[in-house]
């Protein structure tokens, strides 16, 4: 990201990242890859909009099938957990390497080489489970290894849409790619459900694993020529270190306490979002063992659609108003770890399904307020290495996440109490909203000569 360093556009790298259009003119396009044509553009943003779909159908296949896993394999909660809280051991392994390799050889590349071993990998787990006895260290594997593949995707995303996609339509593209996410779970979540109950939990992974090899072959056969597929090897070793020219002044940046504010606030949201997107499908299984699986697993994110839409309109609109950005974003941070937390603690005890549907969904759909907050406010502190700031939180909240995972279901197997796993998902957002809270700033602290001249 310094000068001279090659193909440089500072991006908003992330599963949550926006992109705040005043800092568009900072990107210098010499000599980079061509734009896309607006139709190139639209039939791309749908076919990667399917892709981040299928991510997160991929992704949460273990969660909803977590139940049926257990019963089947024998194994308590804490073994559960283990599995479960794998994934983010390889998750946050991958996303710097990722998008540095991205910017050598182009993202789309490394997203779909990404995508077809996660789709094989998905596809052919249920039937390595019958010739191995060590299923919980298979899983855990296997989990694992998903994370690592998955882990590039977003930083890949964000590398070709800096360089393909013309930075006036770069943040609208971004969001609708974004809410695959949403979809996804949703998706997932639905069919997940009936095909669990028709056909046993093979027939999830068996119907992922397949979706997503059929979306590789597609975009290779109808979006790409030979010539793209072609990864050259000097351009792929060349990619594995960073130039040594790049030159950014982390100590300076890291002194700073908005930075580390927003940092910790980031870490702690997404240790949440994964505590919730993995323990929840459990949660309603138990605690309402007569209610249907697709009702539960859609709904809460069905409502996270509009929620996570209106933040970014009502977060812009309050600007345009002329209250303060910081103003903005710390109350759009409420409501995405404050609020959304309150309703968190209510479902640990409620008694009704009808109340636990409708907390759930408060809950979900409110942290997606944290994207008009936390992931917007990199961008005002730094935007020259906002995608940088943003992968080093996204890579703590994996990383806390593991420990927050295995900690749900450690607590669960403990106490055999569900409120201490909301209780664990309130403390630890309560910690980030606090930091943020307390020394949380919109002004911009990249402003070293090495950020400027880029």
């Amino acid at each position: 990201m310094a000068a001279g360093g090659g193909r440089n556009a500072p991006v908003c790298g992330g599963e949550h990242g926006h992109r705040d259009p005043q800092h568009d003119g900072m990107r210098r396009d010499g000599g980079g890859e061509p734009y896309w044509s607006r139709p190139e553009c639209r039939v791309w943003t749908v076919m990667l909009l399917l892709g981040t779909c299928l991510l997160y159908c991929a992704r949460v296949t273990v969660p909803i099938c977590a139940v049926a896993l257990s019963a089947h394999f024998g194994w308590d909660k804490k073994q559960s957990g283990v599995v479960l809280s794998s994934f983010f051991w390889g998750y946050c392994l991958t996303q710097v390497i990722g998008g540095h390799i991205s910017d050598q050889i182009g993202g789309e590349k490394v997203l779909l080489l990404s995508a077809s071993a996660w789709g094989f990998l998905t596809f052919i787990t249920p039937l390595l489970t019958q010739i191995t006895s060590a299923h919980l260290v298979f899983m855990t594997c296997s989990r694992f290894l998903m994370g690592l593949l998955q882990g590039v995707y977003f930083p890949s995303l964000a590398s070709l849409l800096s360089q393909r996609v013309r930075e006036s339509e770069r943040a609208f593209t971004y969001s609708t790619v974004g809410t695959g996410s949403q979809f996804g779970t949703l998706v997932i979540g639905a069919a997940g459900s009936l095909l669990l109950d028709w056909y046993g939990w093979e027939s999830v992974f068996y119907f992922s694993g397949l979706l997503t090899l059929l979306w590789v072959y597609c975009t290779c056969k109808y979006l790409l020529t030979e010539k793209d597929l072609i990864i050259p090897i000097d351009y792929l070793m060349r990619s594995i270190s960073i130039s040594k020219q790049s030159k950014v002044p982390w100590k300076q940046l890291f002194k700073k306490a908005p930075i580390w504010a927003v940092i910790i606030a980031q870490l702690c949201t997404a240790s949440t979002f994964f505590t919730l997107l993995s323990w929840l499908p459990t949660f309603f299984k138990e605690s309402f063992p007569e209610s249907k699986g697709w009702v539960f697993n859609v709904v809460p994110w069905l409502v996270a659609i509009p929620t996570s839409l209106f933040s970014g309109f009502l977060s812009d609109h309050l600007i345009n108003q002329g209250y303060k950005t910081i103003t903005v974003r710390k109350f759009m941070q409420v409501i995405g770890s404050g609020v959304s937390s309150m309703f968190a603690l209510c479902l640990g005890q409620t008694s009704s399904f009808c109340n636990a549907i409708v907390f759930a969904s408060a809950s979900v759909g409110l942290q997606t307020f944290n994207h008009s907050g936390i992931s917007v406010n990199v961008q005002d502190l730094a935007p020259s290495c906002a995608g940088l700031l943003f992968g080093v939180g996204n890579t703590g909240g994996a990383l806390l996440g593991v420990v927050c995972v295995y900690l749900a279901g450690y607590l669960m197997e403990t106490t055999g109490s569900w409120i201490s796993v909301f209780n664990l998902v309130a403390a630890v957002n309560s910690v980030g909203l606090c930091a943020f809270l307390v020394f949380g700033e919109a002004q911009r602290v990249d402003t070293d000569s090495a950020y400027i001249d880029m």
